[in-house]
């Protein structure tokens, strides 16, 4: 990032009182044999705050997501991620396995086709990741059911996806990212496949569930309007972040 850009943004910061950080990566890097998808990557977010990634198709946001989450390993730089209750992680060099745990207990994903189970239930959708995590069905569904009717999906816990709306299906989405209570959230592209009116309702079902709880959110988005409602927007050019702007 440029120097001054960030100087400007600690100077409309108030540091007394920001929270923690909970990710913070520096200079990241990942290439794939001859293409740079990221070229030295900087970053930090905060306990309880809302980050944007823009950029065009090939700027390395979508990678740059995915190595936030620990879903690929970045070939260098650092990447730490410190949340509430548990030791702080460095994500550089976790292999498979460790960062497969990682995704379970720490991070929520919520992505733009929902990438939720047709042949189940609402209900049991939101319910899975804690039976993946041994917890028994039906005390895996009793904490999945607050998180429906907390996102206006009361009574349509037994719908399959195929019954839903495509906002209903991204809320069914949204919750499932919730029921874990995994301190950060990434979504990439979340309204993508919706119309305006519908966006904007899944971004208030996003946020609430996101930083109005306290949580992170992480946001990988083409839409300016869905960046707006963030705290913070991050704009990347050729793998590198160019510009930031903070939410007045």
């Amino acid at each position: 990032m440029d120097p001054r850009l960030e100087e400007t943004r600690l100077l409309t910061m108030d540091t007394h009182d920001s929270p923690a950080p909970v990710l913070v990566a520096t200079d990241v890097t990942k290439a794939y044999e001859s293409t740079i998808a990221l070229a030295g990557a900087s970053l930090s977010v905060s306990a309880g705050e809302s980050l944007a990634i823009m950029g065009a198709s090939g700027s390395g946001k979508t990678t740059l997501l995915h190595c936030l989450a620990a879903v690929i390993p970045p070939d260098s730089g650092s990447i730490r991620m410190s949340v509430p209750g548990a030791q702080p992680v460095e994500l550089a060099g976790l292999d498979e396995e460790a960062r497969s745990q990682l995704r379970r207990t720490r991070c929520g994903f919520v992505f733009q086709e929902g990438l939720l189970l047709p042949e189940l239930s609402a209900l049991e959708n939101v319910a899975l990741p804690l039976m993946l995590t041994g917890h028994p069905r039906p005390e895996a569904e009793r904490a999945a059911a607050p998180w429906l009717r907390s996102l206006g999906l009361a009574g349509m816990e037994d719908r399959r996806i195929g019954q839903l709306s495509g906002g209903q299906a991204q809320r069914v989405a949204i919750a499932r990212a919730q029921v874990t209570g995994a301190p950060v959230v990434f979504a990439d592209e979340p309204t993508g496949a919706l119309d305006s009116a519908t966006s904007s309702d899944v971004m208030d079902a996003l946020l609430y569930a996101t930083s109005g709880q306290g949580r992170s959110l992480v946001l990988v988005t083409h839409d300016a309007a869905v960046a707006a409602r963030c705290d913070r927007t991050l704009h990347m050019r050729d793998g590198r972040i160019v510009r930031e702007k903070v939410a007045r």
